[in-house]
């Protein structure tokens, strides 16, 4: 893992408001199906976008995890929010996936690709791990002229 290569910035973000978007994440996208609801994952999708392509300080599932995160009184730990940008970005686009899977009633197609977006998210909630760099170092960086 230290051999990742991720993007990078001179914005930060604290990890444990990170985490707790992923937490939230998983709740929508499982409400979603739980209760079949296209809005939840039309949510899901545009907070995705906030994060990803805005500069918006919050998203509704952001403000929420900052105001956890605050209200638990947890340890800040800064770190990098490119990596986290870049992750909202691949969020975004899996939950367009998903959305249009969704409508197309290819129920067990987008159960799939919700199950790889909540294992990704599962890993940053549980144990910090940012899928979304190893992406990047695999898919993404090879590719990029210096």
């Amino acid at each position: 893992m230290k051999n990742l290569v991720c993007p990078i910035s001179d914005q930060r973000i604290n990890e444990q408001v990170t985490r707790f978007n992923a937490f939230f994440a998983i709740a929508v996208i499982v409400s979603a199906f739980v209760f079949n609801s296209i809005f939840l994952l039309v949510f899901l999708m545009a907070d995705f976008f906030i994060r990803a392509f805005t500069e918006i300080k919050f998203s509704p599932l952001s403000f929420m995890s900052h105001y956890l995160s605050n209200t638990l009184n947890l340890p800040v730990k800064m770190i990098d929010k490119a990596p986290k940008v870049f992750a909202a970005r691949l969020g975004f686009l899996m939950t367009i996936v998903i959305a249009v899977l969704f409508i197309l009633e290819l129920q067990l197609a987008s159960v799939v690709v919700a199950g790889m977006l909540i294992f990704f998210a599962g890993l940053e909630f549980v144990f910090a791990i940012c899928a979304g760099c190893m992406i990047y170092n695999y898919l993404i960086h090879p590719f990029y002229k210096k």
